[in-house]
């Protein structure tokens, strides 16, 4: 919404717009495309215009809004689902990557999964084997080991700390 506000202000029309990508009807001048970046970084936002980086950007919010938005669809095989959304082979995908960010497609998705326990180990919504079976891993163990190698604690220590930490509404 906030990006579509200064779309608008600009008098830029927007032929496509969702999660980290903006198609325009029309080519804005060099003036128009300034003046719109720099009210964008204003706002807090990045804006990405060389092909590469458009692609690594692609391919980071295809995996977060696997993880964080689609429970339980990340036994959908990544390196495909990557390679249909991006109309490109998994290995130039995972080179490209690799070669910008220094670190695998894989360790991101690790990591984006890490998060996402994180967040529902804080919300204790969920027992442990449940967050395990709705981020796809094959057992609590698998998860608790990938959790401790991630974060350097175990997911019920994290738990524990991140409970200290907050206080009973009464208590605020």
């Amino acid at each position: 919404m906030v990006v579509q506000n200064e779309l608008d202000k600009f008098g830029l029309a927007v032929k496509n717009i969702r999660l980290g990508e903006v198609i325009l009807e029309k080519e804005p001048t060099r003036e128009e495309k300034d003046k719109f970046e720099k009210a964008l970084i204003s706002l807090g936002f990045e804006v990405i215009d060389d092909k590469k980086s458009r692609i690594i950007e692609k391919i980071k919010t295809v995996i977060i809004d696997l993880v964080h938005y689609h429970d339980n669809d990340a036994k959908k095989n990544l390196s495909a689902l990557l390679s249909s959304n991006l109309h490109h082979d998994y290995n130039y995908l995972s080179n490209l990557f690799s070669e910008v960010e220094g670190t695998t497609i894989e360790k991101y998705f690790i990591a984006q999964k890490i998060e996402k326990v994180k967040e529902l180990l804080v919300y204790d919504e969920l027992s442990l084997s449940e967050i395990a079976m709705r981020l796809n891993y094959s057992s609590v163990a698998y998860l608790s080991n990938q959790f401790k190698k991630v974060t350097g604690l175990t997911p019920s220590y994290f738990k524990q700390i991140s409970e200290d930490k907050r206080k009973p509404l009464d208590k605020v």
